[in-house]
Parts: structure tokens; sequence; C-alpha cells
């Protein structure tokens, strides 16, 4: 281990890898963000986990990969899969909260540093807005303690960088963190502009309810022939 890595401990078999951490982090977003929709199904699950607003880094993950990545989830009790009545799509929800007793607040905080690295608590309560709304940044920071606090930990607090005032925080899921190699990444959270990305991310929640609608209709027609 290097100087610049922040040891921490999730889980004592295996860590998550970075397309688990992305799954189970977008499940978490969307059952706040888009409540109707949830459940998710394989496709809005895959167009959450490669939209290019909100994400740190961007990835392009392709719907094999999503799969594989949402059955290994299933075995480790951190996804669960639903399948409506004449319905073809199977529909997944995260269990986080279930799995490792977490209020909506502490789901929040951890779902945003998953999604987006490294953060101070001022960045994760603005983050954080849409999916639990603190009022203060004293109560962003008592969700962080709660998560760091648990054992094992799932968030660890850091060191503050250099020509900063305020520390950052990351999430312990995917095992130690590398300070160096985190800062010298590319941030993809800006990529394509402002403006491309949230157009981006409207076609892929759009594609999402098409793809919804679609399997509605089809169960519908079943029940006639």
């Amino acid at each position: 281990m290097s100087d610049n890595d922040i040891p921490g401990s999730f889980d004592p078999a295996s860590d998550l890898d970075p397309n688990e951490i992305r799954v189970l982090a977008v499940l978490a977003e969307k059952e706040a963000l888009t409540a109707d929709n949830y459940p998710m199904s394989l496709n809005a699950v895959m167009n959450g986990c490669n939209q290019l607003s909100s994400r740190d880094p961007v990835m392009q993950l392709s719907e094999d990969v999503v799969h594989d990545t949402l059955q290994r989830l299933m075995q480790r009790k951190l996804v669960g899969s639903m399948s409506q009545a004449g319905a073809r799509v199977i529909k997944y929800e995260h269990r986080m909260r279930i799995k490792w007793s977490l209020e909506q607040d502490k789901v929040a905080v951890l779902a945003v540093l998953m999604l987006r690295g490294l953060q101070t608590a001022g960045e994760i309560r603005t983050r954080s807005g849409r999916l639990h709304e603190f009022k203060s940044v004293a109560e962003a920071e008592s969700a962080l303690q709660f998560l760091i606090d648990k054992y094992p930990p799932l968030v660890v607090r850091l060191e503050r960088a250099p020509g900063t005032k305020e520390p950052r925080y990351g999430q312990l899921l995917g095992g130690e963190i590398d300070v160096a190699r985190m800062d010298a990444a590319p941030s993809g959270g800006s990529a394509g502009g402002g403006r491309t990305a949230q157009l981006e991310q409207e076609v892929a929640a759009l594609r999402a309810e098409v793809d919804e609608l679609k399997a509605q209709f089809a169960a519908f027609r079943q029940q006639f022939e």
C-alpha cells in the first residue's frame, strides 16, 4: 500500500468493483428521482450508468455487462429482482437500506459519493438535494459520521488536499482509496458541456420510459391472444 492509499474495510470477503458500485448507486439515485419508474428495467439501469451528467467518471457499460453486474449484486443480497404478472421485463431494486440498516439521508450521501467520487460535506449537501434535503452542512456531516462509524465503515474522512480548506470524504465499498490516482484522473462530470449532458440525460430517460411502455403494452396484448 502506498502513502496515498487510505486503508478501509467494506467486506472481508471481497469489495465491490467499479461496475457494481455504479449500478448500485444508480438504483439508489433513481429510486428517489424517478419513483414512478422504480424498480428499474435492465435498459433503464444501463442508461443511468452511462449518463454524462452527475457522474465521475463517465462510463460506457453494455447491456450484457450491466446484466452480469446485477446478477453479482443479487448474489450478495444488495439487489433484488421482481417481475409483474404477464410482463416480460424483469425489474431491479437496491437493498442497501436493508443490508446496512440505512435511513434515506445515509443512502443519499452514499449514493452521491458512489456516483461522483471524493467530495466535501458542502458538495455532498448540494448534490444530494433531490435525494435528501439536508438543512445544513452539519446535517450532512452527521450522516457522514454515521457511515464512518459503522462496522465495517462505509465512508472515510480524508485529510485536506493541499491548498484546500475542507476535508473530503470517500466511500469504501471498493476498498482502499488511492487519493493520488483519483485526483490525477480527468473528471467526466462535465463531459460534452452542460447543455449536451442535460440533453443526453433526457434522451436516456425518455428511452427508458418508451421501453417500459412497450413492455406494458406487450403484456396487455398477451391477455387477448
